[in-house]
């Protein structure tokens, strides 16, 4: 049976002027000579990408996509319209993106991570809703770095990661300190793999392990705070005292860390996140 989304072998059972005949058993799907990518011979078995072209016929394409069904890629987006928006995957047809399937609003120009499927008519679709698609248990350790792609942020909660595009990962809230989008690329250093496999993320600045209490306090204040601390080193004791309940001492050791960490940065009258 031949399989609409996927790349198979077929048997080339006729060649023309417009291109090919393929053949999968009992069943025919027609190359144009558009979609060969070399030469193909009678007789001869060739990999081919079936699926439903604009005029609603099956065709077949040896370009190979950037995806199937059931693979999650980080895809362009080529045009937004008022129905849905269409994304790239490396052949000539471009996908549909309903609006349904979109979790958050993307931006033509800009690459996100998609999964492929088939809507009821067969045709090729994208979702950004790429959960399902993940697996748990990467093959990687705790301390190990990653690289990953944003898939979703759930304000309160934190960032949710696609590791090698492939596996779920999650960075807690409290655990980045910097605006990030969708479909942004992450480094992150895996600080717990559960039992149930899904993984826990920590990002490169973020270097808790080395940052006493007090450090973590004045981060999650200026997350709170848009990033910003109206507080530095010539600053009242007890303002100082009153927010964090630290002494002044202790609020230059922090900032003295985080400075150095280059997780904060000076500013007239206090100090930003990075």
């Amino acid at each position: 049976m031949i399989e609409i989304g996927k790349i198979q072998k077929l048997k080339v059972d006729e060649i023309n002027s417009g291109g090919a005949v393929l053949k999968k058993n009992i069943e025919n799907v027609f190359l144009p000579k558009s979609q060969m990518t070399k030469d193909v011979k009678e007789d001869e078995e060739i990999n081919a990408f079936v699926y439903i072209d604009s005029d609603d016929r099956l065709t077949a394409t040896t370009k190979e996509p950037l995806a199937q069904i059931g693979e999650i890629a980080k895809l362009k987006v080529i045009d937004t319209t008022s129905f849905g928006a269409f994304v790239d995957i490396g052949i000539d047809k471009d996908v549909l993106l309903p609006f349904k399937e979109q979790k958050y609003k993307v931006e033509k120009g800009k690459s996100y991570l998609f999964a492929i499927y088939l809507d009821k008519g067969n045709k090729l679709c994208a979702t950004t809703d790429i959960l399902d698609y993940l697996s748990d248990n990467p093959p990687y350790s705790e301390g190990d770095w990653i690289n990953g792609t944003v898939y979703s942020i759930s304000d309160g909660l934190g960032i949710f990661i696609a590791i090698d595009n492939k596996y779920k990962g999650f960075i807690p809230e409290n655990k980045y300190f910097k605006k990030v989008e969708f479909g942004e690329n992450i480094e992150a250093r895996i600080v717990n793999i559960r039992e149930d496999g899904k993984v826990d993320l920590s990002t490169k600045k973020m270097a808790y392990k080395q940052m006493d209490i007090d450090a973590e306090k004045i981060l999650d204040d200026m997350k709170k705070n848009e990033g910003i601390l109206l507080l530095h080193d010539k600053s009242d004791p007890k303002d100082i005292q009153r927010r964090f309940k630290m002494s002044k001492s202790a609020f230059k050791r922090a900032i003295g860390k985080l400075l150095k960490a280059r997780i904060i940065k000076k500013i007239d009258g206090g100090f930003k996140l990075k």
